[in-house]
């Protein structure tokens, strides 16, 4: 093989018939007679044999009664028919192919021959094609003869081969292909109005979405930044509430004698007093002298602020006096108010 035609192929295909291929899928898509399309949308037609009437539609037998087309199937005796197994790449430009075939093998004049094809088997390699040839002026005095028609456009003309039907071309199957073609049109219509529509409404779901979520990154900003003002927040007062607490530590640990001193001035009566005093956290150190010193240490314990009262000294009675010298030990409770 030239280079040149090298260079046009892929995995073995002529990428220089890759757009002919492309149209011939989408025509057998919706011209062919096994077409699912074709199926759907084609118009039913009542075909009149020699052994009564059959409704058909895309070719195949049809369940439909009525129809406002029809044809004639032509009696053997005027059709020349041919099965042909032609390679599969002919079927791109199998039109052509079967016109010089017809033209070749057709034993009426070229204006005179009218003819029908339909493929019915599609393998590998092959395609297996029926062939109907006719002679239109011969089919026209039958039709003329046997059902009054005398214009070839007033119906159908069809072909029995080997059971299956061919439609012949050049007579009335150009006004249900018409309207084939205008129902194909109107199905294209739909579903690219249906396309258009299910385009809107994901775009306005897009939209709608897109404004969410620009909304929800407005309110996600905004709470990032009340959070972090809060974290601020949250981190100030933990450094107060350290402070507080180092306050609380040395409050504790120093605590105001003047309120342990306004305390025992209304506990302790006028002719008692205290020569010493020293406070250390919730331990107070008492030295005084009192006339009764155990009713002084009864009278300290019965405070509800005070946890204990001891003695660490006995108590001893002062020379030349009536009075007792007392020494006691303080411990006030945790948590009292200052």
């Amino acid at each position: 093989m030239p280079e040149s035609s090298q260079n046009w192929e892929l995995f073995g295909y002529d990428m220089r018939n890759v757009g002919r291929h492309w149209v011939d899928a989408w025509r057998d898509l919706l011209w062919a007679n096994d077409s699912p399309v074709r199926l759907h949308l084609d118009d039913a037609v009542v075909v009149q044999a020699e052994d009564g009437q059959t409704c058909y539609q895309a070719g195949m037998p049809s369940d439909v009664k009525e129809s406002d087309y029809a044809a004639i199937v032509l009696p053997e005796d005027l059709v020349l028919t041919k099965t042909l197994d032609l390679p599969r790449a002919v079927e791109i430009d199998l039109a052509a192919a079967l016109a010089l075939e017809v033209n070749a093998a057709s034993p009426f004049s070229a204006d005179d021959t009218g003819y029908g094809w339909r493929i019915v088997a599609r393998g590998e390699s092959q395609i297996t094609v029926l062939l109907a040839m006719l002679s239109k002026s011969a089919a026209m005095a039958y039709l003329g003869r046997h059902y009054d028609i005398h214009d070839a456009q007033q119906q159908e003309v069809w072909a029995k081969v080997d059971a299956e039907m061919v439609v012949v071309e050049g007579f009335g199957e150009a006004r249900r292909e018409s309207s084939y073609r205008k129902r194909l049109i109107r199905a294209a219509t739909m579903m690219v109005l249906a396309g258009l529509v299910l385009l809107a409404m994901v775009g306005t779901a897009a939209t709608l979405k897109a404004w969410e979520l620009q909304r929800v990154q407005k309110m996600a900003a905004s709470t990032e930044r009340e959070s972090s003002d809060a974290a601020r927040l949250r981190a100030s007062l933990g450094v107060s509430n350290g402070i507080i607490a180092g306050v609380n530590k040395v409050v504790l640990a120093y605590p105001n004698p003047h309120i342990e001193l306004s305390r025992l001035t209304h506990l302790l009566k006028d002719e008692e007093f205290v020569n010493s005093f020293s406070m250390q956290g919730l331990e107070i150190e008492l030295v005084g002298r009192a006339a009764n010193a155990a009713s002084v240490m009864e009278r300290l314990t019965d405070e509800s602020d005070y946890a204990e009262v001891t003695a660490p000294r006995a108590i001893t009675r002062v020379q030349n006096s009536q009075a007792e010298q007392f020494y006691l030990s303080i411990r006030r409770r945790e948590g009292v108010v200052q």
